[in-house]
């Protein structure tokens, strides 16, 4: 790479020799701040800016990013400053500079925790100036095509992310060339045996596919040049990957696949493509439902085109038509578009082409961690689209597998917080109706609509959950506080961890701060509206408390082994009152004491002492009678059995009341009565009632059920049979 090179490509489109002098002075800065280093293949460091910089020329970029990619090393490698760029350069290549510097001199605890940080921050610059991703797609281009330097592993790593990030990035822009290139060469290196197979059989068929094209493209040019349509007719080999990524959805072999080129016609106009597509329908069948018009509905990467496929011959053949314009922009993308939006700084097109940035910042605000803001990256921003018309005929573009909520709340977050239905094509449709290609969407909404937490599983869209997230997060705080705090220790338990080791408040307190979450209550109720998940949580206690307390002490974090149950020896009595021996004793049903609970009795008229558990209500109604109160106590080792009723809240589940069931069995238990109901939000409460011999004994029936899956709390009802602790609404459906 020359500075030759760059001259030559650069003067294709601008001519003025005062912007060359700004290269060359931006070129000689570069080469001294890079002076001493080198490239792990032995080259001068300069080389890689240099290749930087001739790539963005391939796409004809402005002078500022030329120059930003001949600079975007030195605030990262070198001595240089932000203030030393403004200086020389001005803000506007400093600013672009920085905004492509990774942060790698910041601390963070993870590799992918620095990946997503350095995504975040370039997303934010890239919604201030989108040469930002312009001048990092060009970067990562040349080390994609010198990675063979480095080791396997680096290869692999660098190649993998290439494919998940930077080449759907690069379509997502619609810079087509480099998307290519970069998907051919990242999978070289991560599936090197398909690879190496796919080249060797295209050239064992090069010259068989050559002639095939060639006589399907002079047929074309000569029926289009007989209607009278100026135009350039070519041939277009399909890439590798794209071949490769064929065969697996289709579960072909390479020798079945047969289009593995395509035609391609440039033409002067609008009317031209249309009178073009005419052509090839008139000497070629068309297959049906092979065509697809980009023209009259552009996708979101600005792509326009008509798109057909025939059949010549015995075989299938695609034809792609589009003016000279619409070639450039298949090409090159927003950076087609960059080169003029000078002229027309307040461009509304522009600005509307990049409404996906916008989404992108405003979801990723909502995310705390750093592999889920990678996840919704690949989702959101990298899966196929589909495009869907509202009631006035705009085009409203949702990643694959979208449903009328993900509509909804593209439209406006009131429209989706309100929806109560949806009609596709005039039709009403469940709320989990996934969007097809063409559908006409239409929201029914009502004042009294609000949010449900099955929404967040019916959604696709990341802007869809961090809106209905935002809701409960903002309408249910002190809900979403308990919610969060069960959830955690229903997951440690049920991972047969301690919860008073890990819900420890200066554990919470040191992994709140991860999220930048400023109190633990914060935490529980992130958890509790589905900001960060329980297991996140949970691996990020068990790693400070490891970190806290030492390796030594993650003994104490698993939960003892329940115990098989052994009757205790019998023997004779039950209860004593205090002073009077011989009295009729019965045991109160609205709270049912058992041995082991603290207890009082209560004189009642003509039925003897009624015992109850001190914390019963009406015990402690009965405190206005207080003559009427006795002193009783537990006698040791009792043979007397006791009725004990449990209240269970749960997620309602195929099985779950059979599981509940055969945990009480396993513990030897004789079940007097059950009796299950499910709630409108999905949450199931079962009502038992069954035989144990103490407080111990329950306590270990209680632990079993606990451990069943999907169990929300067990615990004893109080007075009238009305459960002692709080119960919350639950999404319904599915269990974990």
């Amino acid at each position: 790479m020359s500075m030759q090179l760059l001259k030559k490509s650069f003067t294709r489109y601008n001519r003025k020799k005062e912007d060359w002098l700004l290269i060359k002075r931006a070129y000689q800065f570069a080469l001294s701040a890079h002076a001493d280093q080198k490239r792990v293949s032995g080259d001068s460091y300069i080389t890689h800016p240099l290749g930087v910089a001739c790539i963005l020329t391939e796409l004809e970029l402005d002078l500022v990013t030329i120059i930003t990619g001949l600079l975007h090393d030195v605030l990262e490698d070198t001595p240089v400053t932000y203030a030393d760029l403004e200086r020389e350069f001005g803000g506007e290549v400093a600013g672009l500079v920085d905004g492509a510097t990774k942060l790698s001199r910041m601390e963070f605890r993870s590799k992918e925790e620095q990946q997503a940080e350095t995504w975040r921050k370039m997303f934010v610059a890239m919604a201030r100036d989108i040469r930002v991703i312009l001048v990092k797609l060009a970067d990562r281009t040349h080390n994609m095509r010198t990675l063979h330097y480095l080791s396997d592993t680096k290869q692999h790593e660098i190649a993998r992310e290439t494919l998940d990030i930077y080449a759907p990035l690069a379509h997502r822009l619609g810079i087509y060339k480099v998307k290519w290139e970069l998907e051919d060469l990242a999978f070289r290196y991560l599936n090197k045996k398909d690879y190496y197979y796919l080249v060797e059989k295209l050239a064992k068929k090069r010259r068989e596919r050559e002639e095939y094209i060639n006589n399907a493209l002079a047929e074309l040019a000569a029926g289009i040049k007989e209607a009278g349509i100026a135009a350039d007719v070519q041939g277009r080999p399909k890439h590798i990957f794209s071949i490769y990524t064929k065969m697996k959805e289709q579960g072909k072999e390479f020798n079945e696949i047969y289009d593995l080129t395509a035609l391609r016609v440039i033409v002067n106009t609008v009317r031209d493509c249309y009178a073009a597509l005419g052509v090839v329908h008139t000497l070629w069948r068309p297959i049906p439902g092979h065509f697809n018009d980009y023209i009259a509905m552009p996708k979101p990467n600005m792509y326009q085109s008509l798109h057909t496929t025939v059949v010549y011959g015995t075989e299938r053949l695609e034809v792609q038509i589009r003016t000279r314009e619409m070639h450039r922009t298949s090409e090159y993308g927003i950076a087609a578009h960059w080169r003029y939006k000078e002229k027309a700084k307040d461009d509304q097109e522009f600005a509307e082409k990049l409404s996906w940035l916008r989404q992108l910042l405003e979801w990723q605000q909502e995310l705390k961690d750093a592999q889920e803001f990678m996840e919704h990256l690949r989702v959101d921003l990298f899966s196929d689209e589909v495009f869907v018309f509202t009631p006035r005929g705009d085009v409203i573009a949702l990643p694959a597998g979208a449903g009328p909520l993900d509509f909804a709340y593209r439209i406006h977050t009131d429209v989706g917080n309100r929806c109560v239905g949806a009609k596709i094509n005039g039709r009403i449709v469940p709320l989990d109706y996934i969007l097809k290609m063409g559908d006409m969407a239409e929201i029914i909404t009502s004042k009294q609509g609000t949010p449900s937490r099955d929404w967040l599983k019916m959604v696709t869209s990341s802007v869809a959950k961090s809106k209905i997230r935002a809701w409960f997060k903002k309408e249910r705080r002190e809900e979403n506080i308990d919610k969060g705090r069960d959830s955690l220790e229903r997951e440690l338990r049920r991972l047969q961890l301690e919860p008073h080791q890990l819900l420890k408040e200066p554990l919470l307190e040191e992994v709140g701060r991860r999220y930048n979450l400023l109190s633990v209550d914060d935490l529980f109720a992130a958890v509790g509206y589905g900001g960060v998940s329980t297991h996140q949580i949970i691996s990020r206690l068990r790693e400070e408390y490891t970190r806290k307390y030492g390796a030594e002490e993650k003994g104490k974090l698993t939960l003892p082994p329940l115990k098989p149950w052994k009757e205790p020896t019998r023997a004779t009595g039950g209860v004593k009152i205090q002073g009077i021996d011989n009295m009729l004793v019965r045991f109160s049903r609205c709270c049912n004491p058992l041995p082991g609970d603290e207890i009082a009795g209560f004189v009642t008229r003509g039925r003897g002492v009624s015992i109850h558990r001190r914390d019963c209500p009406n015990i402690r109604q009965a405190l206005q009678n207080k003559e009427r109160l006795m002193d009783v106590y537990w006698e040791a080792q009792s043979d007397v059995s006791y009725l004990v009723a449990l209240e269970v809240t749960a997620m309602d589940r195929p099985n779950l009341l059979s599981d509940v069931v055969q945990a009480i069995s396993d513990c030897k238990v004789n079940i007097s009565s059950v009796n299950a109901r499910v709630a409108r939000d999905g949450t199931a409460t079962i009502n038992l009632t069954f035989v144990v011999t103490d407080l111990e004994h329950l306590e270990f029936v209680m632990n079993k059920i606990r451990r069943v899956r999907d169990v929300f709390t067990v615990g004893r009802p109080m007075g009238n049979g009305s459960p002692p602790a709080k119960r919350y609404p639950r999404a319904s459906g599915k269990g974990r």
